[in-house]
């Protein structure tokens, strides 16, 4: 077992004479596999001078500058990648194999994603060809709090990151204390590529501690947290304090709208998405809404899927799906479940306890509820596990009104081969994204959210612009 008690500040590494220690737990087998120091107050505070003494240079450096230090990174992250996707399958149960191409992979994505945009972008430039003597200027919003979540490391990791360095802001880091080695290990790669002290700072530590601290701080500028809405409620209230910027991205009750006229892999491209990664994504598309006439086949073809999945742990090759994070999160889990159970819905595959062959471990079985009506539980709030929820709809209009139907409005789903369809009703949904019939986001486009799923706006150019601010300038 490791002793992983560091913190990154100022250039340097740091170690506590009394450290707070913390347990990391492999999912996949409930054993301690490391320990992290959980730092205070005080601790957190020697980041944010730091990140405040750094600021002025970093924020006025030339962008090329800063462009080639992401640069950098990007190279040291590629090279390092083997051992990135080791630490965030140990640490949160991915299996080995999707840790190395999609955990690893989403911060190159994002990491060359940022440079790209940086490349071409204008941090200054003239208002209007008319007034030439007008000026917008983009400056760093200054000192930048990044609070990540568990599930995603790297995605969140580097997403802020790679944008707070693009724009100018100097920043302390506190990932989350459930899935902290792969952050410890990001640190590492940031000091390996020769950033100047005080613009990166690591704090291991709790939300109640570290969290709150930093988004009530009045040296911290900004604050980009994802996360619970719970959690971006609390950040707000603190944030109010003088009037900081911030920034959520939280939780996600996506729905899928399955039209009669879907192509036929529809049914079970939605069922693999919302079971990869155990279900543990804010933009899963958690409620599959299917069209009447379609429905008893859909469901039949979501049961099929279903009863392939396979479920394994996180250190065996192959293309089955992991433990859920903690033991909190399996019992949370459970308990939504069994609600499914108890309010009527017909359990199709899956349900309570264990997945098949486990003793111990956090192995939540693939299940899917069939005829869950909009009163349930289980539709209304997010599970964040491998749990789908299959109800119907008459038409175009009461599809958009059921996906409508809820307080989040992060990522939504449409799957119809009617080009004209499409358009009415992504025109329609409430949410941040939608993806249509299996269609990717290109790099560079905005991640984020409507409503109670935020209001970030993460990746590419929209990304920066969250973590800068304009200035107008007249008689340039």
């Amino acid at each position: 077992m490791k002793i992983e008690d560091r913190y990154y500040v100022n250039g340097e590494w740091f170690r506590p004479e009394d450290p707070n220690l913390h347990p990391v737990i492999d999912p996949s087998t409930e054993e301690v596999i490391a320990q992290i120091h959980l730092s205070d107050e005080a601790e957190t505070a020697s980041a944010v001078k730091a990140a405040r003494a750094a600021l002025e240079d970093w924020m006025y450096s030339d962008s090329s500058y800063r462009i080639e230090l992401l640069e950098k990174l990007l190279e040291v992250y590629q090279r390092r990648s083997a051992e990135m996707g080791q630490a965030m399958s140990s640490e949160m149960g991915t299996p080995i194999e999707m840790s190395r191409m999609l955990q690893v992979g989403i911060g190159v994505r994002h990491l060359a994603g940022f440079i790209e945009a940086a490349k071409s972008f204008e941090f200054e430039h003239t208002h209007h060809p008319d007034h030439p003597d007008n000026y917008i200027l983009k400056e760093a919003a200054g000192v930048a709090a990044l609070i990540t979540p568990w599930n995603l490391p790297m995605n969140q990791v580097t997403l802020k990151v790679g944008a707070a360095i693009a724009a100018g802001c100097t920043m302390v880091l506190k990932p989350s204390e459930e899935s902290p080695l792969s952050a410890l290990l990001f640190a590492e790669m940031v000091d390996e590529a020769g950033f100047p002290p005080g613009v990166f700072n690591l704090i291991n530590g709790t939300g109640a501690v570290v969290g709150n601290y930093l988004s009530s701080h009045k040296d911290v500028d900004l604050i980009s947290f994802t996360g619970s809405t719970r959690a971006g409620r609390q950040i707000m209230q603190n944030a109010a304090g003088n009037l900081k910027t911030v920034h959520l991205e939280l939780g996600g009750k996506g729905a899928n709208l399955v039209f009669a006229d879907a192509d036929a892999g529809a049914v079970e491209r939605g069922v693999r998405r919302l079971m990869l990664l155990t279900g543990q994504m804010c933009n899963a598309p958690s409620r599959m809404i299917i069209e009447k006439s379609y429905y008893d086949e859909a469901v039949q073809i979501a049961e099929s899927v279903a009863n392939s999945i396979e479920v394994g742990p996180a250190s065996a090759e192959g293309g089955h799906i992991g433990p859920v994070v903690n033991a909190r999160q399996f019992k949370s889990i459970q308990a939504m479940i069994q609600s499914g159970i108890d309010e009527g819905a017909r359990l199709l595959t899956g349900g309570t306890g264990r997945a098949e062959g486990f003793n111990s471990g956090y192995y939540v079985r693939p299940t899917i509820f069939a005829d869950v009506s909009p009163d349930m539980k289980i539709y209304r709030e997010e599970i964040f596990g491998p749990v789908l929820t299959i109800s119907s709809f008459e038409d175009e209009a009461d599809a958009i009104a059921m996906a409508n139907d809820t307080v989040y409005g992060l990522a939504n789903y449409v799957q119809t081969q009617d080009e004209d369809k499409r358009h009415r009703v992504a025109r329609r949904l409430r949410s941040g994204m939608v993806d249509m019939n299996g269609a990717d986001r290109a790099p560079g486009m905005p991640f984020g959210g409507m409503k109670q799923s935020g209001n970030a706006r993460e990746g590419g150019r929209y990304g920066i612009e969250d973590f800068l601010e304009v200035k107008a300038v007249a008689g340039w």
